[in-house]
């Protein structure tokens, strides 16, 4: 089945976050991993034992959303949690690493502009 126009703008934000991440060091270990409980966009490592687990969110202009960032609600957050940790089931080596959540806002064109990046504890 073809992607429909939003994935395509999905898949292209996830894109250039990746290259903006590869390019700090970053190494890719999953993209687009699911469970029951939801999916994690972006999975990336560094060394010493870091890992990066980015929520992508994709906008054409800053909507009542705050280009997305309101997205990330306690909702969401728990669901990434469980899912986060069914990947740790299936990956039980990974369990003694770091990881950090980082929000990845990433402006679609024609609006342009820098990704913004928010860490979230």
């Amino acid at each position: 089945m073809a992607p429909n126009h939003r994935q395509r703008q999905g898949a292209w934000a996830e894109q250039r976050a990746l290259r903006l991440l590869r390019s700090r060091g970053w190494s890719l270990l999953d993209q687009n991993w699911h469970c029951r409980y939801g999916e994690l966009d972006l999975l990336l490592r560094k060394e010493p034992a870091r890992l990066l687990l980015v929520e992508v969110k994709a906008r054409r202009r800053c909507g009542p959303d705050g280009w997305g960032m309101a997205a990330l609600d306690r909702g969401k957050r728990r669901r990434l949690r469980l899912t986060w940790q069914c990947w740790l089931v299936e990956h039980p080596h990974w369990h003694h690493c770091s990881v950090e959540l980082v929000l990845a806002l990433v402006p679609l064109p024609p609006a342009g502009g820098p990704v913004r990046w928010l860490r979230w504890s």
